[in-house]
């Protein structure tokens, strides 16, 4: 586990692995680095860049109360302090949205395409958006975290796989479950709401980079729907749908989403020589 000072004096750790093209891995709300691990096996091709997220795992700190601009911003920090180029940025659920902010600020230019996994532009719905989250349910996440986060933490650590009681399946959603009771609760109220009040919408229409689209066909958050505007709101995406994933295919189908990962980095590899 290494280490960079951000901006405003905090530590943000990480996990540097691998050599090849930088993929820089941003992990969901609860959870931490280590929910990358079935995507290790790609450290022969990729140079692995697993950041805790401030307020999560290693990066954590008592009394922090974290927003997704300031974890944008930490983001956007490590890639330049790393002099990354060309890089991929994966983003999961929470991760995804902090990913669009980077590829809409200052360290686009350090980036070569990214890869969404299982999230939408805007998770409150309203009278003219459906493709997220009714004002009921985001109210009824904010009352648990508040009320009762470690029967919180342990029903969102099962409810991101499509069957958590599958055999093959058991042990990774305990492992989720136990992960997510481990956060402060105070931190993840703080950010939860932070992620409730964003509509990266507008900022989609500017993010250039060619962008993957993993979907869960499972999901118990988002649809196809959402995966569909996502495309059609980006300039240059496809989607990719994962048939026996919930919320989280790079867990549920590893090897399915690895090489879809390395298929990839490859056509960006073609394209990008074809255009020189």
């Amino acid at each position: 586990m290494r280490s960079f000072i951000a901006s405003d004096g905090a530590r943000i750790c990480y996990r540097d692995e691998g050599r090849g093209i930088p993929l820089v891995l941003l992990h969901g709300l609860m959870a931490h680095g280590g929910f990358f691990r079935e995507q290790t096996a790609l450290a022969d091709h990729f140079r692995l860049i697993r950041i805790d997220l401030r307020g999560h795992g290693a990066s954590a700190r008592p009394g922090e109360r974290p927003t997704i601009e300031r974890i944008a911003a930490d983001v956007s920090g490590l890639v330049e302090a790393l002099d990354l180029h060309g890089t991929i940025g994966l983003g999961w659920s929470l991760g995804a949205t902090i990913l669009w902010h980077v590829l809409a600020g200052a360290a686009a230019g350090r980036f070569a395409g990214a890869v969404v996994v299982d999230m939408t532009a805007r998770v409150l719905n309203d009278e003219e958006w459906d493709l997220g989250l009714s004002a009921e349910a985001c109210a009824a996440r904010t009352a648990a975290i508040r009320a009762d986060f470690a029967s919180f933490a342990a029903a969102a650590g099962q409810a991101i796989f499509a069957d958590p009681s599958a055999e093959g399946t058991r042990e990774l959603a305990a492992y989720a479950s136990a992960e997510f009771a481990r956060n402060d609760p105070a931190t993840i109220a703080a950010l939860w709401e932070s992620l409730v009040g964003q509509d990266v919408r507008a900022l989609l229409r500017g993010i250039r980079h060619p962008t993957l689209i993993a979907h869960g066909a499972r999901s118990s958050l988002y649809g196809e729907d959402t995966a569909d505007h996502l495309v059609a709101a980006l300039p240059e995406a496809r989607a990719v749908r994962f048939d026996r994933s919930g919320h989280a295919p790079h867990l549920e189908e590893p090897d399915l989403f690895n090489r879809t990962l390395r298929a990839f980095a490859e056509n960006l590899r073609t394209t990008q020589a074809t255009n020189i």
